[in-house]
């Protein structure tokens, strides 16, 4: 695969006092590589292969838009050659970004969501991170200006990984680093993070307390874990378990109020809990774009009453909670 790693920071299992068990998540990469060079994944290491001779470039992600390079510094060729590779990758769900002066303005209004959650967090500066679910590496990239010393994103899907090695080909940052693992191997990472985020996947679980305790086990002592959940309005502790789809999407398991989430997180251990944001989700954080041509939230909702989903299930609401290892 070497037409498409331009670049592979140095292996944290190497360069670190590592606690957990190096061989085990070796023999997990060697697994996952199959997925990465499946004929699924071609068209994403085609996308990447074809602009292998861009030049190294900086990047700034101090504001909302991550932006890489800068227009002048390609050929008319070489900027529609990303233009190209870029669209391979196409719904973009996470963002926004500017490479070379392509804007692209993804499904998600990632910016947002980093908006209320970084005022509510402690310093990165120093600190060894986990982004659990970092899709293709936005969040990683808008940590940087804060000087964590190692962001590690968990991803297990290969278009994401491949995405992320795109931009990776270009800026070149050896403290980022990508895992195709899942949640799941996080067992492997004993108190090993300061700091988790877990952005938009616990409800995606069938064991949300279980994924809650595999976390608490990765952190250090004292360690913060930052969660952004999907959920349902109400007081009481419960949650709505859809029964197939939930705002059209499949893979939803538990939908919580905000107790309930609190809940959950107490029962898994963790102290020190606080909720900082409650709304419900909107159509202006979430909508199709020209770079994710796809139904979104508005054409999940029911057109008559927008606090229903199309199945009839109470609309979304999401809920951003920092807890502590107790």
């Amino acid at each position: 695969m070497a037409d498409v790693y331009r670049y592979q920071p140095p292996d944290y299992l190497e360069c670190l006092d590592f606690p957990g068990d190096r061989a085990a998540i070796r023999h997990l990469r060697q697994e996952q590589n199959r997925q990465l060079v499946s004929d699924r994944c071609q068209p994403y290491r085609d996308a990447i292969a074809q602009v292998q001779d861009l030049p190294r470039t900086s990047f700034d992600a101090s504001g909302a838009t991550v932006t890489i390079g800068t227009a002048d510094s390609l050929t008319h060729d070489q900027f529609e050659r990303l233009y190209q590779s870029l669209r391979a990758f196409c719904p973009w769900k996470k963002g926004p970004f500017n490479f070379f002066g392509i804007e692209i303005d993804a499904e998600w209004r990632s910016d947002w969501k980093w908006q209320r959650i970084l005022p509510q967090i402690e310093s990165l500066q120093g600190r060894k991170v986990a982004d659990i679910g970092c899709h293709n590496g936005y969040f990683m990239l808008r940590m940087m200006p804060h000087q964590p010393a190692l962001v590690i994103g968990f991803e297990p899907y290969g278009k994401l990984f491949w995405n992320f090695q795109l931009i990776q080909n270009l800026i070149q940052c050896d403290r980022l680093h990508f895992e195709p693992l899942g949640v799941e191997h996080m067992h492997f990472y004993p108190h090993f993070f300061d700091t988790i985020f877990c952005l938009g996947i616990l409800y995606h679980h069938p064991d949300p307390i279980g994924l809650l305790h595999k976390l608490r086990q990765a952190l250090s002592p004292q360690g913060e874990l930052v969660i952004d959940c999907q959920g349902i309005p109400g007081e009481a502790p419960i949650a709505l378990t859809p029964r197939q789809r939930y705002a059209h999407a499949r893979g939803i398991w538990f939908l919580p109020t905000q107790s309930c989430l609190e809940h959950w997180l107490c029962r898994a251990g963790f102290g020190d809990i606080r909720c900082f944001f409650a709304e419900p989700l909107t159509i202006a954080e979430q909508r199709r774009t020209d770079w994710a041509n796809i139904n979104s939230l508005a054409e999940f909702l029911d057109p008559h009453d927008p606090s229903r989903t199309i199945e009839g299930y109470p609309a979304p609401w999401r809920y951003y909670v920092i807890a502590r290892k107790a």
